[in-house]
């Protein structure tokens, strides 16, 4: 295979970085590989071709048997709070094959998970299964249409070899795409080890990739710290809006170019429960949906603490500096999501009675039970349903006084129903219907679901007749009560 004719444009920026921030090894080579699934789609935003290689040449190629000209594989090196414990970590079963260079002049990083063991494995086999490989690029992807920022999927092979967990099951590899695998916990690693030079270099570089135009501030770390602080706002609003729950948001799992990374237990949620939790090793719901803006905070808190030798020379000045940062992020935070339910209500303006009226719906969504995400899709609809729980005075007394505060909107009731389709999705990634196109794949090696699926997801704000019933919740026997990581 002609790797220059696909189009690679490899450019190495993080593998100049001092050697124990990383390993240089090349994926663990696999015997039978074979192509599941290719995002044509965004291997054209990438700049990339596959049109001219057969399905073996790329099975080669993402299963890590044969890397393009200008890789430079390795495993990153980094820490994290898991759960809030500190532990020493680093990527266990993925290799960086590189940065890739768009048309456009976008650098990304190109990962493959489930590659092989790594010196970070911890005992671990360095290998994934298919389920949670497919259940990645369906979340990813599906995130990426709802226009909430995310590393993306642009392929999975199985590998042709058994991978053991509760069961057996078959061994495969995604191929991942994303701004960068700059984690919390990459800065954490370096902080534990009283690395203040490499501290410093890591710092730069990640200013430098991500936020340039805070490179000529007298406060730089400062400035990054705030720039994170606003994007993660802006991203786990963006998660609240749609319902998403993460499931493991663990420093090591906070990106800070702000995408949404490593989709392990995460999950939809369907009745809107701000309790709702389905990771399996969440047993205190710790990442509960409605957590997720306080674990931010946290995760943001560890960050300061890891770039605190940079942010003032005086330990106690940093201290201050970092503290008055992170102690904004409340305040911030309830703007950023006052806005955002704001529009998914069609709401313009601000009136001071918005937080308190917004509240309203979502404890009497609570209490009824109702569909988070058909919900406010109704409320769209000039027919609105006749469902019984909207016939209950709780509700229609709250219909009234959102009828009322329409009328004093300072846009007219068509700009206000663009503004709420805009916002609120027809289809999510129901966690039944994923379930469902996995274990057809799984077991019965069927990929018509999950074509069927990806299809529908690819554009959640059209109202089809097609998506009829993936806009159902589940029925009693079809709900999902736990997921799982997958490792």
């Amino acid at each position: 295979m002609k790797h220059q004719d696909i189009g690679w444009h490899f450019d190495n920026t993080y593998a100049q970085l001092p050697d124990h921030f990383y390993t240089k090894l090349h994926p663990v080579p696999v015997h039978e590989p074979r192509l599941v699934i290719v995002n044509n789609a965004l291997a054209e935003e990438l700049g990339l071709n596959f049109k001219a290689s057969s399905e073996d040449e790329l099975a080669q190629l993402f299963s890590g048997n044969q890397l393009p000209e200008g890789a430079e594989p390795l495993a990153q090196a980094y820490a994290g709070h898991q759960f809030g414990h500190f532990t020493y970590l680093g990527d266990g079963r993925a290799h960086l094959i590189g940065e890739h260079l768009t048309p456009d002049g976008k650098r990304v990083d190109i990962q493959f998970k489930g590659s092989g063991q790594t010196p970070y494995a911890r005992r671990g086999d360095g290998r994934a299964a298919l389920g949670p490989m497919l259940r990645e690029y369906i979340v990813s992807e599906a995130m990426h249409a709802l226009g909430i920022p995310t590393t993306r999927s642009l392929a999975v092979a199985t590998t042709g070899e058994s991978v053991y967990r509760e069961t057996v099951l078959q061994g495969a590899i995604l191929t991942r795409v994303a701004s960068s695998h700059l984690r919390v916990g990459t800065f954490e690693y370096l902080a534990a080890q009283e690395d203040k030079a490499g501290l410093k270099q890591l710092t730069d570089y990640a200013i430098q990739r991500h936020y340039p135009e805070i490179i000529d501030s007298d406060t730089p770390y400062l400035e990054l710290l705030k720039a994170v602080m606003a994007c993660q706002i802006k991203l786990i609003t963006e998660w609240l809006r749609v319902g998403f729950i993460h499931g493991v948001m663990n420093t090591d799992n906070m990106a800070v170019s702000c995408q949404t990374i490593d989709y392990g237990p995460c999950a939809f949620m369907d009745s809107y429960d701000p309790n709702t939790v389905f990771s399996s090793i969440d047993h205190m719901g710790r990442y509960a949906y409605a957590n997720q803006p306080r674990i931010a905070q946290w995760n943001l808190a560890r960050f300061a603490e890891a770039i605190l030798p940079l942010l003032h020379e005086n330990i106690e000045k940093a201290a201050a500096m970092a503290e008055e940062a992170i102690q904004s992020f409340k305040a911030l935070f309830q703007q950023e999501w006052l806005a955002m339910m704001r529009r998914k209500l069609g709401l313009f303006g601000e009136e001071k009675e918005d937080m308190e009226f917004i509240n309203g719906l979502l404890q009497w969504m609570q209490r009824s039970h109702a569909d988070y995400t058909n919900t406010f899709r109704d409320l769209m609809d000039e027919h609105f349903p006749e469902e019984p729980h909207y016939q209950d005075q709780e509700f229609k007394h709250w219909y009234d006084r959102w009828q009322q505060r329409l009328k004093r909107n300072t846009q007219p009731f068509p700009s206000s129903l663009c503004l709420m389709g805009a916002t609120n999705p027809v289809v999510i990634p129901r966690n039944h219907r994923v379930e469902a196109a996995l274990n057809a794949v799984e077991q019965n090696a069927d990929f018509s679901k999950l074509y069927e699926l990806l299809d529908v997801l690819s554009e959640p704000y059209k109202d089809k007749e097609k998506y009829t019933e993936f806009k159902n919740p589940p029925a009693p026997k079809e709900r999902v009560s736990q997921t799982f990581c997958g490792t």
